[in-house]
């Protein structure tokens, strides 16, 4: 569903770091693949005027507002995407949805389950009208990623037994450094384990088919108490005299078992902190089967390591795979082989699929039904720390 000319006007709502993705992928998408549908990167939308002018003029943007129910209300706007705090999801992608706007929204898709369940209801509502939504679970859309999923496809690793997912960040080790609303659990839902762990669930998910079904988590809060942001400088903040209470986990554990698909019977182990001192963004999964291996990390997220233990005994060990090819997922719209690409990519691959399958009428994925999925595990997570790490169903 698009307007007369074959148009996707876009409102955007949020302008901090992920509107800052979000731009690039709606601004770049169509100049370097042939969209079924032309985005037009219209409205966004901030509650802070001179900011939000300021990040429309910086981003791209025709127009800027500061109350996002105008874009709901405005016939000019096909598409909403919302970049803001989790605790605004819900309110915002249900009125979209219900006012016929399709909607991609960033994960995790809310803060908790029954938001997400609402969500996913109006949805559903919303399909029954063609109109499509999508949660921004960016990472499956790194090229690595979709060829490590066609391998295991595949069958190339066999059985798969065991998954080890960690995301290590290192932005929160300054116990000096300024609250933010990730630090909020009314804006943010849950901390490391939500905001990053949540990619690393959805990536074993999204590799191996399987669903994480029972798990045992541990949480921890290591540092209780930060300044409040001060002064605005630009798109960010300094640290006041005054401080706050953190709310949110600063670290996450958990075991899992999976279900179905090719880790059926699986045990994983995963891990989410902002505490890893030393570890930008490392976003790391590796898969051990009965026929092979594989291991990613994005911080060489043109890379992918491949072990085949069916080579002959005196061949075997993880080769190197440069993922630049034509061949693999994406790479033929972009450079010559060799010429890596980066985090910003990953954005407009989004953009395709979803422009895509807006275009020709399919549901794009991840839906939403698979972000309250998602959501159930955090929520399983945290009712297992809660428990003494008691073993926790996820639905």
């Amino acid at each position: 569903m698009t307007d007369a000319t074959g148009r996707l006007r876009v409102a955007m709502v949020g302008y901090g770091f992920m509107g800052a993705a979000h731009s690039q992928g709606w601004r770049v998408a169509p100049r370097f693949f042939d969209l079924p549908a032309e985005p037009v990167m219209r409205t966004i939308v901030g509650r802070d005027a001179e900011r939000v002018e300021a990040a429309r003029a910086k981003f791209g943007w025709e127009r800027a507002e500061t109350d996002w129910r105008r874009v709901i209300d405005d016939p000019d706007i096909d598409v909403v995407d919302i970049c803001s705090p989790g605790s605004s999801h819900a309110e915002i992608a249900i009125a979209a949805l219900d006012a016929g706007k399709h909607v991609l929204c960033e994960k995790p898709l809310a803060n908790t389950v029954d938001e997400a369940e609402a969500m996913v209801s109006a949805a559903e509502r919303a399909a029954a009208r063609g109109v499509r939504s999508m949660v921004g679970f960016s990472y499956r859309r790194v090229p690595a990623i979709g060829f490590a999923r066609r391998l295991v496809s595949e069958g190339r690793l066999g059985t798969i037994r065991q998954v080890r997912a960690l995301y290590l960040q290192d932005w929160l080790t300054d116990e000096d450094g300024p609250m933010t609303w990730r630090l909020d659990k009314e804006q943010a839902g849950s901390g490391s384990l939500g905001d990053i762990g949540a990619h690393a669930i959805d990536l074993v998910e999204h590799l191996t088919g399987s669903q994480l079904s029972s798990v045992s988590g541990t949480l921890a809060t290591f540092v209780e108490e930060r300044p409040l942001l001060g002064e605005t400088v630009g798109l960010s903040g300094t640290a006041s005299a005054e401080r706050g209470r953190v709310t949110v986990d600063d670290a996450a554990w958990f075991t899992a078992r999976l279900d179905g698909g090719a880790a059926a019977g699986a045990i994983g182990a995963f891990e989410a902190t902002r505490y890893a001192t030393g570890r930008k963004n490392a976003l790391r999964i590796e898969l051990s089967g009965s026929r092979g291996a594989i291991a990613f990390d994005l911080e060489a997220m043109n890379e992918l390591q491949f072990y085949d233990a069916t080579a002959p005994a005196g061949e075997q060990g993880f080769t190197r795979i440069i993922v630049t090819e034509p061949e693999h997922p994406y790479m033929a719209n972009w450079w010559p082989t060799g010429h890596a690409i980066g985090y910003e990519h990953a954005f407009s691959h989004e953009v395709v699929d979803l422009v895509t399958a807006i275009a020709r009428g399919t549901d794009p994925e991840p839906s939403f039904a698979d972000g309250l999925h998602i959501q159930r595990v955090l929520d399983a997570v945290e009712r297992s720390a809660a428990a003494g790490s008691a073993w926790t169903q996820t639905a």
